[in-house]
């Protein structure tokens, strides 16, 4: 069960504790603000996350958990504060941060007229590098697509859909992943192939930042309350 992330405004924004910003975090969040509207969604929020690490971004359906997201992504940007890699403003160094996290959204991206074996191929054509069709169809089969990697995607079940955007982590090498509602639509055993997939990157040096409404079963991690 993740435990309360120090730096974490709890119960909508009220009430701080303090993250040393003197150590050099990979990824971290100073002062951030997110308004929509009129609306002003959370305010003077930080967080951090290094190497092996993993926050659980929490809340209440629209507190803001979507486009905290998309802000620590660089898909957006904040009213106030700032998101920095390896110390630097990753909207200073756009390309190398890209280049070293992944976005999975909600709501995913996936070529409806592409095989699922092309939709993997495309994925990495679009990072600028190949994929092995050997290595596409490991992480296909891993993720129970076997017999289905050469049809089209919108002939797929929604959970099926979903696989085939998870056998994408398995086929990327960058540190950070960023995923949002990642276990949404998948059975129990999908449910622990992905958690056993990130358990590995974590394992390796990687991290993670990942909204759910349900737990997570991962082991440590830290909770971030919106």
């Amino acid at each position: 069960m993740p435990s309360p992330l120090k730096g974490m405004p709890q119960s909508h924004g009220q009430g701080f504790f303090q993250i040393d910003f003197q150590i050099r975090f990979m990824l971290s969040a100073h002062g951030l603000s997110c308004v929509r509207g009129e609306r002003r969604l959370f305010a003077q929020l930080d967080l951090a996350v290094n190497a092996g690490e993993w926050l659980h971004v929490r809340g209440e359906n629209g507190a803001g958990k979507t486009s905290l997201l998309r802000l620590l992504a660089g898909l957006s940007q904040p009213a106030e504060g700032e998101v920095r890699w390896r110390g630097q403003s990753i909207h200073g160094s756009d390309s190398a941060y890209r280049h070293n996290r992944l976005f999975f959204g909600h709501q995913g991206a996936l070529k409806e007229d592409l095989t699922a074996l092309e939709n993997l191929s495309f994925a990495a054509a679009m990072d600028g590098s190949e994929m092995p069709e050997a290595k596409a169809m490991s992480a296909l089969y891993r993720f129970g697509l076997k017999g289905r990697e050469e049809l089209p995607v919108r002939v797929l079940s929604a959970g099926q859909k979903r696989r085939v955007m998870l056998a994408r982590l398995a086929t990327r090498s960058t540190k950070l992943w960023i995923l949002d509602e990642p276990f949404t639509a998948l059975d129990v055993k999908a449910v622990d192939l992905l958690s056993n997939l990130v358990g590995e990157h974590l394992a390796e040096g990687g991290m993670a930042v990942i909204t759910s409404h349900q737990a997570v079963p991962l082991p440590g991690g830290r909770v971030v309350q919106l």
